[in-house]
């Protein structure tokens, strides 16, 4: 298994909105896609959220070629989607990481 982590800063003023809209259009958009079977949101904790909360979202592909599918068809679209809606209000990292046991 493979999880594709997005860690996310957000402002606080958005927060609440950010949220409903990540629950209610953009995880299911990225699960729509068929490259994940499963998404996961968190919240960090013990880290500095004088600017915001951070957020990770952990997607899961059963394999590396979903998500290198994922990253090569549909990614880039559904990151505009995010710019657009929200400007520079967040920060993203992403990673990949494997499952090893």
């Amino acid at each position: 298994m493979y999880i594709y982590n997005v860690t996310i800063k957000v402002r606080e003023d958005i927060q609440s909105l950010w949220m409903e809209w990540l629950q209610q259009e953009h995880i299911p958009e990225v699960l729509a896609t068929g490259c994940f079977y499963n998404a996961t949101i968190l919240r960090l904790l013990e880290i500095d959220d004088s600017e915001g909360p951070t957020y990770a979202i952990q997607y899961k592909a059963e394999s590396k070629a979903s998500y290198n599918q994922y990253i090569e068809i549909y990614a880039e679209a559904l990151r505009q989607k995010s710019f657009d809606k929200w400007g520079d209000a967040f920060i993203a990292f992403r990673s990949v990481m494997q499952v090893v046991n």
